[in-house]
Order: C-alpha cells, then sequence, then structure tokens
C-alpha cells in the first residue's frame, strides 16, 4: 500500500497470520460449534481454545470470556446488564465524560428509560480521571463505575486500578471500555480489579465485527438477548468461529510482540511531534504530559478546521482524522476536547494521529515535510488567522 495509513486508533488492517488462521473455519471447518458431529466438534475446540487464549491474555480464566460482536456490544452488555440485574430498585451510575459513546450514550439510555441516576465525572486539562471525584460521587445505591482504560481519541491512561480499588471497598462493580488498551499495553484484569472488561480485535490486526467481554465469575448482570444456552446462555446465536479464532491469533501477536512494538511506536509518536511542533507555528499537543497508549497523538492547529488538514492530507495519500470515527457525522466539536477545557475552536482544528504496525520513519518524515505547507495554505483563507493580525 503506497498511502500512508495512520488511523489506527479507527481500526486496524488485519494481519496475514490472522487471517491465516482463520482461513479453514470458512471453508473446511465450518460447522456448527453446537452440532453433535465431527467437523462441528472442531469448531468447537477451536472456540474453546481461543476462549483460553483471550483470557490468558489479559490475566482471566477461560469461564469469564463471553465473544461478541465488538466493543459497542459488549460495552452495552455490561451496563445494560448490570442495570437489569438492578431494575427492581434503579440506582446510581457513576462514568466520566470523556468515554466512548457507546459507554456515553447507553449510560444516558439507563438514566432516561430504566430510571438510574448516573453523574458524569470530569477530567483534568490532560484528560485525567482524578479517582478523588469518582470516590466522592460514590453513594450507597451506586451499583456501577464506568469508566475507560485508556481514551480513544487523545491516548490517555486512565488511573483505572486506584479508581477500583476503592469501588471494590464499597462493593460497586466496575466497567472499562479497554478497547484501545488491548493489544497495546499490558492488560491484566486482576492487577485492574475490573469487572467487566470490553475489547474489539480490529483495533490489534484482527478482523472487524468480533469482540469479548470479560466477565467476573459470580457478578450479578442479565443478558440483553434470549435464545439459546451459547456463551453461558448471556450471549446466544450461533458462535462467529472464524472471527473468534482471529480474535484469539491477533491477541496472541500483540501480546508477543508488544514490548519492541510500545518502544518503537513512542519513539515514532515522539519524532512526529517534536517535527510538527518545530515546523508549525500555533500548534499544541494535547495531553502531552500525561501517560498515553502508544501511537496515538492528538494535536491541535490553531486557526484552521482539521477536517480541511484531513482532505488536503489525503489528496497527498496520508490517512488521518479529526477525532473518534464513530462520531464523523457530527459537526460538533470533540466531546473529549471539550471535556479537557480546550475552547472550540482550538478542538475543531485538532487531528488525531494513530501510528500502527506499518508506520515507519519516513511515513512520519513525509507527513512532517507536507503538513507546514497545508496548514499555511489553509490559514491564509483562515478569517480568525487573519483577524489576529497574523497575515
Amino acid at each position: 500500500m503506497n498511502r500512508i495509513y495512520l488511523d489506527c486508533n479507527a481500526t486496524t488492517p488485519t494481519d496475514i497470520r490472522v487471517l491465516e488462521a482463520m482461513t479453514p473455519y470458512f471453508s473446511t471447518a465450518f460447522g456448527n460449534p453446537s452440532s453433535p458431529h465431527s467437523m462441528a466438534q472442531e469448531a468447537r475446540r477451536a472456540v474453546e481454545d481461543a476462549r483460553e487464549a483471550v483470557g490468558a491474555s489479559i490475566g482471566s480464566t477461560a469461564r469469564s470470556i463471553i465473544f461478541t460482536s465488538g466493543g459497542t456490544e459488549s460495552d452495552n452488555m455490561a451496563i445494560k446488564g448490570v442495570a437489569l440485574a438492578h431494575l427492581g430498585a434503579p440506582g446510581h451510575i457513576i462514568t466520566s465524560r470523556v468515554e466512548h459513546h457507546a459507554v456515553l450514550r447507553t449510560c444516558e439510555y439507563v438514566r432516561d428509560r430504566l430510571g438510574f441516576d448516573v453523574t458524569f465525572v470530569g477530567v483534568d486539562a490532560e484528560g485525567r480521571v482524578d479517582p478523588a471525584e469518582v470516590e466522592a460521587a460514590c453513594r450507597k445505591d451506586t451499583v456501577l463505575i464506568s469508566i475507560m482504560l485508556a481514551n480513544n481519541e487523545v491516548g490517555v491512561v486512565e488511573p483505572l486500578r486506584e479508581i477500583a480499588t476503592s469501588a471494590r471497598e464499597r462493593g460497586i462493580l466496575v466497567h472499562t471500555d479497554a478497547v484501545q488498551a488491548v493489544g497495546k499495553i499490558p492488560v491484566d484484569v486482576e492487577d485492574l480489579g475490573v469487572d467487566f472488561l470490553a475489547m474489539s480485535a480490529h483495533k490489534f490486526y484482527g478482523p472487524k465485527g468480533v469482540g469479548a467481554l470479560y466477565v467476573r465469575e459470580g457478578v450479578r448482570f442479565d443478558p440483553l438477548s434470549h435464545g439459546g444456552s451459547h456463551e453461558r446462555g448471556v450471549r446466544p446465536g450461533t458462535e462467529n468461529v472464524p472471527g473468534i479464532v482471529g480474535l484469539a491469533a491477533a491477541i496472541q501477536l500483540s501480546s508477543d510482540h508488544m514490548s519492541g512494538e510500545r518502544r518503537r511506536l513512542e519513539s515514532l509518536t515522539a519524532r512526529l511531534e517534536s517535527a510538527i511542533v518545530e515546523r508549525v507555528p500555533e500548534v499544541a499537543v494535547h495531553s502531552s504530559s500525561a501517560e498515553r497508549i502508544p501511537g496515538t497523538s492528538n494535536i491541535a492547529f490553531r486557526y484552521v478546521e482539521g477536517e480541511s488538514i484531513v482532505l488536503a492530507l489525503d489528496l497527498e495519500d496520508i490517512e488521518v482524522s479529526t477525532g473518534s470515527a464513530c462520531t464523523t457525522d457530527s459537526a460538533e466539536p470533540s466531546h473529549v476536547l471539550a471535556a479537557m477545557g480546550v475552547p472550540p475552536n482550538e478542538a475543531q482544528g485538532s487531528i488525531r494521529f494513530g501510528l500502527g504496525r506499518c508506520t515507519t520513519d519516513s511515513d512520519v518524515d513525509r507527513v512532517a515535510e507536507v503538513l507546514p505547507a497545508i496548514v499555511e495554505r489553509l490559514r491564509a483563507m483562515s478569517p480568525l488567522y487573519r483577524s489576529g493580525g497574523r497575515t
């Protein structure tokens, strides 16, 4: 591929080794895992082997892994599942203002339709949730805290362990959207102390349309769907065997190469940011002093529209985004940057660079080469820039 792809937070290409692991389950071993014959049982073994591998990768038992269609379903399953289990006496849920919309809109649903109170805690200027604020928001009827492990727009790693420790002392369940973290940084559910953890294969070089939800054994929650006994009766329906095999293969590959890839991406990200800051005036690197997942950089280019930069870079065969791929139809500034106190004009001029396995030094250097002229040209047309006396 001649194009430079820097949108790995949105999705990643499926690794060829993952495709090879999946292929037999589309063709020669295509049986339904719930049937009794040999081909079906081969598929069943593949699903259970995958469950073992996924569980082991996050420090969990296989029994705690439920396969889903991805991060959004996993988040919905956890939050709505807890709410439904407490429907007789609706209580209180805590989340943050910088969550993915899969969490925010689900929390709004259980508030508006199921009668739960929801507290949305803020973040600091770097995008970090304050564990003390979460603790202060806890009530006697708080049933769930949902805080992401790593932010999808600015990459900040949240202090989840501290939040979960305090929650456990109060008997409050903890869910985390770890979609951007799994495969990039070490994730251990016992170390974090969470009760639910969501992941999605296409964020770490697996196929789209498959994910998993970790559920701590003994946790009380209700299923969203009803039917057969698949996935412990929590997620009925014939399993996506090729996708599940692909998820397991992808998470194993990511785990095997995590340390070296993390160092490489951190170096590339620093190279990109320093080059842009040096060559383009009036820029700001969001969350620059916070711990971030490797490969994520969100940079504000003042006095220009981020969408215009995206389109101009696309013409140069460079693919980036302005933020979450799930909100590209919205004209509103990023809710994450707004929660961080970033002014609307600056938020609308922000670009997210998502570096990945395919990113090279020359890719980063190419971005730094073409970007200054693009920003200069767009600013020449910007009334905001001209009104500031910068022409």
